[in-house]
């Protein structure tokens, strides 16, 4: 039985994609991107954007939202038994709609892939059907966020992720905007 993924977070004005392969079980159990609670993304958010990695699903995901981050997987469903990636049954892909989202949001200057399975589907299968402008958005692969990935450590993948704040405070459609609480 195939597994479904979530709906995109973005803002209209979203200048950042970051795209993993399908959530994983724990995940989808929650209904919340990221929700194993060894998964680094919380945090390396967290980190980058300064604010509580322990504030409520709702709230995380608001302030990315407010920073111009815009989140979702390649796949829409695909059949994987567990939760790694290299168990995606590549033929029981179906990607998500990606030509109705960049129409939707077209200040996306880059896109940052949660690992490498991630950049492989999307390559794979959606990069082709996009119109020439989509293709040619900055694409760039990360450090996976998942406590498979245990071959770096957090402050390292901290160090890569940080990529993502530099793509937002060198857009020239609009400034970094800082999501200190008070």
């Amino acid at each position: 039985m195939p597994d479904t993924g979530f709906p995109y977070s973005a803002n209209n004005d979203a200048r950042v994609l970051i795209l993993g392969s399908m959530p994983g079980r724990k995940s989808l159990a929650a209904r919340e991107y990221y929700a194993h609670p060894k998964n680094a993304f919380w945090p390396i958010m967290a980190e980058l954007f300064g604010f509580d990695p322990g504030l409520a699903y709702d709230a995380r995901m608001a302030l990315l939202r407010g920073n111009g981050v815009a989140l979702w997987d390649v796949a829409h469903q695909c059949v994987r038994p567990g939760s790694m990636d290299h168990a995606i049954e590549i033929g029981s892909v179906i990607a998500n709609d990606f030509a109705s989202f960049f129409n939707m949001h077209p200040q996306i200057r880059a896109i940052f892939f949660n690992g490498r399975k991630a950049g492989e589907l999307f390559h794979r299968l959606v990069l082709a059907e996009l119109p020439q402008p989509v293709q040619l958005i900055d694409r760039q692969a990360l450090p996976s966020t998942s406590p498979a990935h245990a071959t770096m450590n957090f402050s390292d993948k901290c160090v890569a992720w940080r990529k993502i704040r530099q793509a937002l405070e060198n857009d020239p459609t609009g400034p970094y905007l800082s999501s200190h609480l008070t």
